[in-house]
C-alpha cells in the first residue's frame, strides 16, 4: 500500500455534520413513514404529511446520541433512542428527561396552560430502544423500576420496548444490519475512511438502506468520518483525565512517604511512576519546608 493511499484512508473529515446516520436516514420523510409502518402496520391512514419529526434543545441530548422523536398526527408521540453496540440501562434516564422535555415543548406549541383548571391534552408516548449490538439474553422490555429500584413500586415508570436484529426486511433492521456491518469493518480497517466506503459498498452490495446510501453517500461519508472525530475527542479527554488522577494519587502516595521518612527518593520513585526523580526532589523540599 503506497503512502498516499494511506494517507487518503486515514485522512478525517472537519466535524462540520451535526446529525448521525440514524437522524440522517430520517429526515426523509419517505423513510420515516416506512419506520411508523414498522411500528404500526395497522395504520393504514398514516402518510408522511401525518408524521412530524419533533426536535428538542441540546440542553438533555448530546450529538453522539441518536434521539428521535416522532409526531404522529396529534395523538401519538413515539421515542426512538439509539443504544449502540454498548449496552447500558442508562438510555431508560434518557427517555425519561427526552419524554419531559418533549412534552414541555408539545404544551407551549399547542398553547396549553398546566396552571388551569381544565384538563390538557397529551399524544400517547410510545418508547423505543434501536439495538444494534447482538441481543443474547437482553430483555424485550426494560423498565426504570426494575433496572434501577429491583422491581419496587414507585411514583414513576418508564418503560421502553427494545428493537433488536431480525429476520425482516423493514428499514429499522436494515439500519441495524448496516450498523453491525460498520463495526465488522471498523475492526478490519480501524478509524479510516476505508471502514466507512466499504460499509457503504458492502450494504449497497446487500441491498442494506441501498436508496438511501446511494443518494446520500458523499453525506453519509462525512457524517461517519465525524463521528470518528468525536469518538478520538472523547478517548483522548478521558485518557487526559485517568492520566491527572494516576498523578495525583502518586503525589499524595509520595508526600505520606517523604513525609515519613523511612525511604530513600530512589525507593519511592520505584513506587510512584508517574513522577520523575526530579519531581520528587521538588515535592520533598516543598515537603520540608512546611515542616
Amino acid at each position: 500500500m503506497s503512502d498516499d493511499t494511506k494517507q487518503t484512508q486515514e485522512v478525517k473529515a472537519k466535524r462540520t455534520a451535526k446529525n448521525s446516520v440514524f437522524l440522517d436516514l430520517f429526515q426523509d420523510k419517505k423513510n420515516l413513514l416506512k419506520l411508523y409502518k414498522t411500528l404500526h402496520p395497522e395504520d393504514i391512514d398514516a402518510t408522511e404529511d401525518t408524521l412530524d419529526i419533533v426536535t428538542i434543545d441540546n440542553v438533555l441530548t448530546d450529538n453522539l446520541y441518536n434521539d428521535l422523536g416522532i409526531m404522529a398526527g396529534n395523538n401519538r408521540l413515539l421515542l426512538l433512542l439509539e443504544a449502540q453496540s454498548s449496552w447500558t440501562v442508562n438510555i431508560l434516564i434518557r427517555i425519561l428527561l427526552y419524554l419531559a422535555q418533549s412534552y414541555h415543548e408539545y404544551f407551549e406549541r399547542t398553547s396549553q396552560s398546566l396552571y388551569k383548571s381544565t384538563k390538557v391534552k397529551m399524544p400517547k408516548p410510545e418508547l423505543y430502544i434501536i439495538y444494534t449490538g447482538n441481543k443474547g439474553k437482553k430483555p424485550d422490555i426494560i423498565s426504570l423500576s426494575q433496572e434501577f429500584f429491583d422491581g419496587a413500586d414507585i411514583d414513576i415508570e418508564v418503560r421502553a420496548k427494545v428493537i433488536y436484529e431480525s429476520d425482516t426486511e423493514d428499514i429499522i433492521n436494515q439500519y441495524i444490519i448496516f450498523c453491525k456491518v460498520f463495526d465488522e469493518q471498523r475492526k478490519l480497517y480501524g478509524m479510516t475512511e476505508q471502514t466507512v466506503k466499504e460499509t457503504i459498498r458492502i450494504c449497497k452490495d446487500r441491498n442494506i438502506l441501498r436508496e438511501y446510501l446511494i443518494s446520500r453517500e458523499v453525506e453519509v461519508v462525512t457524517i461517519m468520518m465525524s463521528l470518528f472525530d468525536d469518538e478520538q475527542i472523547m478517548r483522548t479527554y478521558l485518557k487526559d483525565a485517568a492520566n491527572t488522577a494516576a498523578y495525583e494519587a502518586d503525589r499524595a502516595t509520595a508526600e505520606r512517604m517523604i513525609k515519613k521518612g523511612k525511604m530513600t527518593l530512589e525507593d519511592i520513585a520505584d513506587c510512584v511512576p508517574t513522577l520523575s526523580f526530579e519531581e520528587l526532589k521538588k515535592i520533598e523540599a516543598e515537603v520540608m519546608q512546611l515542616a
